[in-house]
């Protein structure tokens, strides 16, 4: 497997993926696309950048959507990170985080944001976090909804 960046034949494939994780409600989902659509449509622009990770007929099995905080110093937010179901567990998501943390320290970039849902859906990315260094920075109650905190990681790079 390798990664690579995001082309044009891979736009079903993620979108497929989103649903099949069955993790996401439908405006996530929308949200997602919208990202993978501005990078598509634009791949000069400098707000998000995908990169996918793919298997031997090269079609994606994972990706992570990041860039760059506007009006910031070096931080970074990390958008999407999501591996098809049958492939959880195997490192790709480590190897996609991996990617991001070169890049962004490439960048000169000094810390890294995720932010998630309290709800039990989100109980492995919260896990996934953690286990990758980040730790929870600040939490907002009933943020999403009532009952729904939003949880900011953080992870510093230097």
């Amino acid at each position: 497997m390798k990664i690579r960046s995001l082309v044009l034949k891979d736009r079903e494939k993620l979108r497929s993926m989103l649903i099949d994780s069955h993790v996401f409600n439908q405006e996530e989902i929308c949200v997602a696309m919208e990202l993978i659509d501005i990078v598509l449509k634009d791949p000069c622009q400098k707000d998000y950048t995908i990169k996918c990770m793919v298997d031997g007929d090269d079609s994606p099995v994972g990706y992570i959507c990041y860039g760059p905080i506007p009006m910031t110093r070096g931080a970074f937010d990390i958008y999407w990170i999501v591996v098809k179901p049958d492939f959880q567990g195997k490192g790709i998501g480590s190897n996609l985080m991996d990617v991001l943390e070169k890049e962004v320290k490439e960048k000169n970039g000094r810390m890294i944001l995720a932010d998630t849902s309290s709800i039990k859906d989100y109980e492995k990315a919260q896990k996934f976090y953690i286990k990758r260094g980040f730790q929870e920075e600040a939490r907002i109650s009933d943020y999403y909804w009532p009952g729904n905190d939003r949880i900011t990681f953080c992870k510093r790079l230097c």
